[in-house]
């Protein structure tokens, strides 16, 4: 059995998202020592730079919107359900979903919505091609 270009996708958006936590677990052993980022985090005396408290955020964020998307992209590949749009919706959540990461780790608010936007579209195109 081959990966449908879907699944294929999927797996990628998994593997980026379980990859995101390095940088600011890198930038909390840089700021508060090794010790410390290996331990359990106290937020009372954790030192932590804006742009790793933004990485941690758009991991978070990727999580969340994960747990969405791969449902709906695992429906549609047991229905049997893979056109040209469902291809192109995977691979646009991807490519969504580490642009809004890199941007808001940067700090850049406007083009980290589009990619936000970008990515919730992704998810619809697939409500809609698994009911419609």
């Amino acid at each position: 059995m081959t990966l449908s270009t879907e699944l294929r996708y999927l797996t990628l958006a998994v593997a980026a998202t379980a990859m995101m936590w390095i940088p600011y677990v890198i930038a909390r052993a840089m700021s508060n020592g090794s010790a410390a980022a290996l331990g359990t985090p106290d937020p009372a005396r954790m030192i932590e730079t804006a742009w790793a408290k933004r990485s941690r955020m758009a991991h978070l964020n990727a999580v969340e919107n994960l747990v969405l998307f791969a449902p709906l992209v695992l429906i549609a590949a047991v229905a049997g359900i893979s056109t040209p749009g469902t291809a192109f919706a995977a691979k646009l959540y991807l490519g969504a979903r580490l642009v809004h990461y890199v941007v808001y780790t940067l700090g850049i608010p406007g083009i980290r919505t589009f990619a936000f936007l970008a990515g919730w579209v992704a998810t619809v195109m697939f409500v809609v091609a698994i009911l419609f």
